[in-house]
């Protein structure tokens, strides 16, 4: 892929050439405004539990000074892996109205932590809890500042009535955009996550970074289809709810059958395709599905 990036007075553009599935020159240009970097993510933080504990601690500590220490006397004081909280005085009912509003104020303060830094909570095929990034919540807010990529492939494919025209180029290009290896989604703490205009500018994403910039920009180009995003134990693809042909590879849903489509690369795999990797862990049910809104 050849890659280019240039400021304009109005924003940053972006031109490509690459090659498609069928060894055929591909070009593609288009635009991103300036006011969508000022408000667009472009790094994903690294989960660090000792900063999270950190942050619900000061919550706590605030909240505390708050507690008249007639009704009740308090203290927090964080462990290893947890923050012990003590609420100590004569009326046991007061007492425990106490305990239970620290504990409103922790799991808010925690909760709070996660949406800051775009981080969710997740539970892994081995029931594992675990923190990823909130591919749901990135994938929503970049709809609109992907606008101008989706029309772009729009444009270039719009003699044709055939939406898979819209997909096989878009694939070809995701697939052309160098790949960052995805590391273990429980170790990494979300290391290596790139937004989409974070991938955009620095033109290098993993799998679960690619199908992100995938699914908002088909968003924009599908506003109601019905799209699902598939993790697999270190990898990341795409569904989508239109008619299959004979040789898609599908998945059910809900009682919804979704085409698959694996934006990651470097590997030119058509619209409704997979790996044979991919074929293994789904026929062996070793997958989760998230709706994308």
């Amino acid at each position: 892929m050849l890659f280019k990036k240039s400021t304009t007075d109005n924003g940053v553009k972006f031109d490509y050439a690459w090659l498609d599935a069928e060894n055929k020159r591909q070009t593609l240009s288009f635009e991103i405004p300036s006011e969508t970097f000022e408000n667009a993510p472009l790094r994903q933080t690294n989960y660090k539990p000792k900063i999270a504990q950190r942050h619900v601690t000061v919550a706590l500590l605030k909240e505390a000074r708050t507690i008249n220490p007639k009704d009740a006397k308090v203290q927090v004081k964080p462990m290893r892996d947890a923050i012990d909280i003590k609420v100590k005085g004569f009326d046991s009912t007061k007492v425990d109205e106490v305990l239970q509003h620290l504990r409103n104020v922790q799991q808010n303060a925690y909760d709070e932590y996660l949406h800051q830094h775009y981080f969710t909570r997740f539970t892994t095929l081995f029931n594992q809890q675990a923190i990823k990034p909130d591919h749901m919540r990135y994938i929503a807010e970049s709809v609109k500042p992907m606008v101008p990529a989706s029309q772009a492939f729009y444009e270039k494919v719009k003699e044709y009535s055939d939406s898979r025209a819209y997909f096989g180029l878009l694939l070809s290009w995701l697939q052309s955009i160098p790949y960052d290896t995805l590391e273990d989604r429980v170790s990494s703490n979300g290391s290596g996550f790139a937004p989409p205009i974070g991938l955009l500018m620095q033109n290098l994403g993993d799998c679960d970074s690619k199908a992100v910039l995938a699914s908002s920009m088909v968003r924009a180009f599908l506003p109601s289809t019905k799209m699902i995003m598939v993790f697999l134990p270190n990898h990341a693809l795409l569904g989508i709810a239109l008619t299959p042909r004979n040789s898609d590879y599908t998945l059910e849903h809900e009682g919804q059958t979704y085409v698959l489509y694996d934006p990651t690369g470097p590997a030119q795999i058509p619209f409704g395709q997979v790996s044979e990797d991919t074929e293994r862990y789904i026929s062996t049910v070793r997958y989760q599905i998230e709706m994308v809104d």
